[in-house]
């Protein structure tokens, strides 16, 4: 794939966003995996998007903020602020239209996980989530999941701290490849769906003192880790949301 086609998603959508979110306070967490034994894991009709010839699963998690899920009107009480952890992977659509495929999106607010469930066939799963700050300005994030099965009890206990700021994503690097991510995909009702988003490029900064503890990978029928890449802390970005389009075949 091209520069060029990377860089086309991160070109704001035609039309005016349905939602507004703020993403606060992120931790990215990404291990390499075997893309043999994650190809049954994704949608037949995307492709893994490799780097250099290898496959990632990232964990990213952090605070939703200001969730409004249409823009006319004011945010839902139970459903502004709460934290979330997200388990994903990289993919695209014949060579195209690099995106996200999610295997599990756990959150601290039953409203979004019902919503996001039949709304949108997300997998979200009702979780508590603890988000808590720590000296030096780092962040904790302790997750437990509730409902629905599969992986009731499955869960992320991570902290991070802050480190030096890096330059900014480059089209070729790693850090532009993994986290300049500006559109996922469902599967709903057998029609294959991608949602465009749009927000400035992140901010992003080396994250130091780095524990995570997790059991969402197995929980996902994941295949076991093969290395960990460098972990990113993110001050955060405002983020439009765009309505669902189809994708042909």
């Amino acid at each position: 794939m091209t520069h060029g086609d990377r860089l086309a998603p991160t070109r704001r959508p035609a039309g005016p966003p349905v939602g507004f979110q703020r993403w606060d306070q992120l931790l990215f967490v990404h291990w390499e995996v075997d893309p043999a034994a994650l190809r049954p894991l994704v949608d037949a009709r995307l492709e893994l998007d490799l780097f250099e010839g290898r496959c990632f699963v990232g964990l990213v998690a952090f605070e939703m903020q200001q969730v409004r899920p249409f823009r006319e009107l004011p945010p839902f009480p139970t459903a502004r602020d709460f934290g979330e952890i997200n388990l994903r992977t990289y993919v695209h659509h014949r060579g195209r239209e690099p995106g996200v495929w999610f295997f599990s999106l756990d959150a601290a607010s039953s409203l979004v996980v019902a919503a996001a469930r039949v709304g949108w066939s997300l997998p979200y799963h009702r979780a508590a989530v603890d988000v808590a700050p720590m000296p030096g300005g780092g962040r904790s994030w302790r997750s437990t999941r509730h409902w629905p099965p599969p992986g009731r009890g499955a869960g992320v206990q991570a902290r991070c701290v802050p480190g030096a700021s890096l330059p900014l994503q480059q089209p070729g690097s790693l850090e532009f490849f993994l986290s300049e991510r500006y559109q996922f995909y469902v599967a709903r009702h057998g029609d294959l769906l991608r949602a465009r988003i749009h927000h400035a490029p992140y901010p992003l900064q080396r994250a130091e003192s780095v524990k995570v503890e997790t059991s969402l990978l197995e929980a996902a029928g994941l295949p076991a880790p093969l290395a960990r890449t460098p972990d990113w802390f993110s001050p955060g970005v405002d983020v439009d949301v765009y309505a669902f389009e189809h994708v042909a075949g």
